[in-house]
């Protein structure tokens, strides 16, 4: 089973940026795609960015050209980079990856944009 810890949350001005970090532990031999999703209160859980299982990025429209995606194999981590963030970008972001039908999340972290 995987376990997905989440990092680098926090509050930043409208424009500035953050990096996430997903710390990635326990059996991934069978680690398909993994990334990022967030939520508000108002809205269900969303995709954000995501490696798909050939190891392409995915972005969800809103983000591309802001945000960026990185594997870091060494420290065994996901991380988020997010340029140019908006208010409205406010939200819990969440880890997940998948080994076949099986899913894990993170926790989650706080990421609050202030206009």
């Amino acid at each position: 089973q995987v376990q997905l810890v989440e990092s680098g949350g926090g509050l930043v001005q409208a424009g500035g940026s953050l990096r996430l970090s997903c710390e990635v532990s326990g059996d991934m031999t069978n680690l398909e795609g993994i990334g990022w999703y967030r939520q508000t209160p108002q809205r269900s859980r969303e995709l954000v960015a995501r490696f798909s299982i050939l190891g392409d990025p995915i972005f969800v429209d809103v983000v591309r050209g802001r945000f960026d995606i990185f594997k870091d194999n060494h420290k065994n981590s996901v991380d988020l980079q997010m340029d140019n963030l908006e208010p409205e970008e406010t939200a819990v972001y969440f880890c997940n990856s998948n080994s076949g039908v099986l899913y894990a999340w993170g926790r989650g972290t706080q990421v609050t944009v202030s206009s």
